[in-house]
């Protein structure tokens, strides 16, 4: 099997386990504003637009983390973290972006 199949397949088979915990198959987005609600540690609650795209920035902070382009910097007095840009990010079209993001979800959610 090539390394590209091999990392679609072993993306499916994650989507498969989240879909299983939530009940639906999320998309890329959806994972990045799960990720930002548990970066943030508040439970489940309603988020306004803004705080919906704010936690997927965060979702995006923590997975580049891993990386070491972003570090948090701390947590405001409303408990929100806020990360620093600690490299620059490489130029990546929008492709080579989403298999990054996949490749660091994957390890984020590997004891799923």
């Amino acid at each position: 099997m090539s390394e590209k199949k091999e990392i679609d397949l072993e993306w499916e088979m994650l989507l498969g386990k989240l879909a299983k915990a939530i009940g639906k198959k999320p998309n890329l987005d959806a994972i990045l504003f799960l990720i930002g609600v548990q970066s943030l540690g508040k439970g489940t609650k309603r988020f306004s637009k803004e705080e919906k795209q704010d936690l997927m920035h965060i979702g995006i902070c923590e997975l580049l983390s891993q990386s070491g382009y972003y570090e948090l910097e701390g947590i405001d007095e409303e408990g929100w973290p806020h990360y620093k840009l600690i490299k620059p990010l490489p130029k990546f079209d929008l492709i080579e972006q989403e298999k990054l993001l996949q490749m660091h979800i994957k390890e984020y959610f590997a004891d799923l």
